[in-house]
């Protein structure tokens, strides 16, 4: 009897793990933009072969593709590969408001003008400083877990190769994965739900940064009811 209970657990368990594989949505169809719209800035995104493409242009700031979906709960997988002197991120729990808006944070009124997006961040950084993974606040209060203490983190990023984003939120607990190792892992009240997007980050009026790339593929996402 023990055994057959035995068996039945281990089948009821994986059945579980199916069915949470299956919870998993795409939020790329893998050919359009459907279900995604630009904000802030005005860098080229385009659909090939297969993955999103968002390409640096001069004169603007940081530009994001939405989803026009907002999500509270979950985990997001993406891949993203990128040039190695850009600096990139994907934001998640973001939000933009449509007219220009003054709030308070941390005791301190700061004013957003209308469509900037702001959030959390899930750092892309191919530079020497190889922050990759953690958590910067797009538009708000700058660093919120940086990698400095974090040597496993920091070399798990690959360089000029495709690597996978993991973001899990549920409460205020929030934390990412690079190539499977866990980078940050805190906690913060701020905000609950928003918008994921890819962000093309802004390079001003440097010429010789025109034209560099970050991509995205396999994007898909898991609320967590």
């Amino acid at each position: 009897m023990t055994h057959r209970l035995l068996s039945i657990a281990a089948l009821l368990s994986f059945t579980a793990c199916i069915h949470a594989e299956d919870a998993f949505v795409p939020l790329f169809d893998g050919q359009t933009l459907t279900g995604w719209e630009q904000h802030s800035g005005t860098a080229e995104y385009r659909v090939q072969d297969g993955v999103i493409v968002g390409k640096t242009v001069p004169n603007t700031g940081n530009s994001f593709l939405c989803t026009a979906k907002k999500y509270g709960d979950f985990i997001l997988e993406v891949e993203f590969k990128v040039d190695p002197s850009m600096n990139s991120g994907i934001q998640f729990r973001s939000n933009y408001y449509t007219q220009e808006t003054e709030v308070e944070i941390a005791g301190k009124k700061k004013k957003f003008p209308a469509d900037r997006v702001h959030g959390y961040q899930f750092e892309i950084d191919p530079s020497a400083r190889a922050y990759t993974g953690g958590v910067y606040d797009e538009g708000r209060r700058g660093w919120l877990f940086d990698l400095k203490n974090n040597e496993a983190a920091r070399k798990a990023f690959k360089q000029g190769e495709w690597n996978q984003a993991r973001i899990e939120c549920k409460g205020g607990s929030i934390k990412t994965f690079i190539n499977g190792v866990l980078a940050a892992d805190f906690t913060d009240e701020m905000t609950k739900q928003g918008v994921i997007a890819l962000q093309v980050h802004g390079i001003g009026k440097k010429t010789e940064a025109v034209g560099k790339e970050v991509m995205w593929k396999n994007i898909r996402i898991q609320e967590i009811k």
